[in-house]
């Protein structure tokens, strides 16, 4: 028996979801088999093949709902933008720089030659060794009066000096060997001596950084296809908010908390969206970044508060409250636990929103409570890998300073009160109680906008087994 031949197809496709019209699948031929001519099985069958793939589009909610999403989002869109717009910076504000840690001036340059010879000769002026190698000095001291130094000679690569060389004497105990043919960055003083004006401050890693860039940005598109070359633009973005927002409107004086809550929240709002599309999904995951971001806003500023932690523990930290004294270091703290924090949230979020919409499209039978039920088992296995993760991170980042604590033999109590760690420890604590709490929070909000779904604004579902209509095309589409 031979399949009659169908009409052109509708301009209109039929896999649109369950918002679309209700005549996508009729025949305008004379109906095959199992097909009934008011396009339902086809609906059907297209809604259950789209649900085949966990990440496919949402269904779209009620326009009731989507309604109600709105006069929560576009509020807070709207102040986000206006935040932005008064808060926006004019760029950094300029400063004498001071010739310390990172504030010189550097330039591109590299080694042209090296050559080996004896420390004595080029360290004629020190003060001879004792021969006591039981402390870092003397075995230094032996080091340099016994061992091979290099001289180095660097060509100046960048800059008005570009062409310049000068030499520089490479320690055998120094941890920065230099090679013939390396690139460098040199740092520049002009108010030194002219025989002394350029030194090796670092090596140039710019090659290296670029090419695993590349390997991690094919990586993404590759597997992620689309969504992850959206994901890709959104860390672009997140980029320029952060080096032409956040910063320079820190360094200008605005209040460091108001900032990140603002650079924090333009960021949640593209890279969610620009991801995961404009959808009422996406909007639940951005309602329970937002409230799960608030509470580490209070959490931080009371406990950070408390603990009278200053923010201002390290060589860097005291170079910028000594360039700009007006900026609020422990406010900058805080800053730093919101943007920190961001990352790892929206990942929480959008898992658990996604989570509640597939339950319910698996079991629309399920109520709000059946689905945050349900929802919250998902989510306490993340909780587990997500607090572990962020706990070492953190521990991986400070690891050189737990070792110093553990070359002294201190205390558990003893280090966790130094400033240092206890800023790391509030850090990490604060940010896991938002990580912890986002997962009811969003759960309970995804289970709340689809259980409240209205589906008298929405096309009658297919019935569950029914069995599904041959397309426009006359063929049936394979499971």
């Amino acid at each position: 028996m031979t399949t009659p031949q169908q009409p052109p197809f509708p301009p209109h496709d039929p896999r649109r979801g369950a918002g679309t019209g209700h005549g996508d699948g009729r025949e305008s031929g004379p109906a095959s088999p199992g097909a009934h001519g008011t396009g339902a099985g086809g609906h059907g069958h297209a809604h259950a093949h789209a649900h085949a793939h966990s990440h496919g589009p949402a269904a779209p909610v009620s326009r009731h709902l989507r309604k109600v999403i709105a006069a929560v989002l576009i509020p807070f869109a709207a102040a986000v933008l206006v935040g932005l717009a008064v808060l926006w910076p004019g760029g950094a504000p300029p400063h004498e720089r001071t010739g310390v840690g990172f504030d010189r001036q550097t330039q591109q340059g590299t080694v042209t030659k090296v050559v080996e010879l004896s420390c004595q000769s080029v360290n004629a002026s020190g003060v001879p060794p004792t021969g006591d190698t039981s402390t870092a000095e003397g075995s230094s001291a032996v080091q340099q009066a016994n061992g091979e130094c290099k001289r180095a000679t660097i060509r100046v690569d960048s800059g008005k000096d570009k062409g310049r060389t000068f030499d520089e004497i490479v320690q055998p105990d120094q941890s920065r060997q230099l090679s013939e043919g390396q690139k460098v960055v040199v740092a520049y003083e002009p108010s030194a001596p002219e025989d002394l004006q350029y030194s090796v401050t670092d090596i140039n890693r710019r090659v290296p950084m670029a090419l695993l860039a590349g390997i991690f940005a094919l990586a993404v598109v590759v597997v992620g296809r689309l969504r992850g070359l959206m994901a890709l633009i959104s860390l672009a973005v997140s980029f320029l908010l952060l080096n032409f927002f956040i910063l320079p409107a820190i360094l200008q004086g605005s209040n460091p908390l108001l900032v990140a809550v603002i650079g924090s929240s333009a960021i949640m709002l593209i890279a969610l969206y620009l991801c995961h599309g404009l959808s009422a999904r996406t909007s639940v995951a951005v309602l329970g970044t937002l409230i799960s971001l608030v509470l580490i806003g209070v959490l931080g500023s009371l406990f950070i508060g408390w603990a009278a932690l200053t923010g201002n523990t390290d060589d860097n930290t005291g170079l910028i409250h000594g360039l700009y004294p007006t900026i609020d270091m422990s406010g900058l703290l805080l800053a730093g636990v919101i943007i920190g924090s961001l990352g790892v949230l929206d990942d929480v979020t959008v898992t658990q929103t996604s989570a509640v919409w597939e339950l319910h499209e698996a079991n629309p039978t399920l109520g709000r409570r059946g689905l945050y039920r349900a929802g919250i088992r998902i989510g306490r296995d993340h909780i587990a890998s997500v607090v572990n993760t962020l706990v070492l991170a953190y521990a991986g980042a400070a690891l050189p300073l737990l070792l110093l604590f553990s070359i002294a033999q201190s205390g558990v109590g003893t280090v966790a009160n130094s400033e240092l760690v206890a800023e790391e420890i509030v850090r990490t604590l604060v940010g896991s109680i938002g990580l912890v709490a986002s997962v009811p929070v969003t759960t309970a909000l995804a289970a709340l906008v689809v259980s409240a779904d209205r589906p008298a604004d929405r096309p009658a579902a297919q019935p569950t087994g029914a069995a599904p209509a041959r397309g426009g095309r006359g063929r049936r589409r394979k499971r």
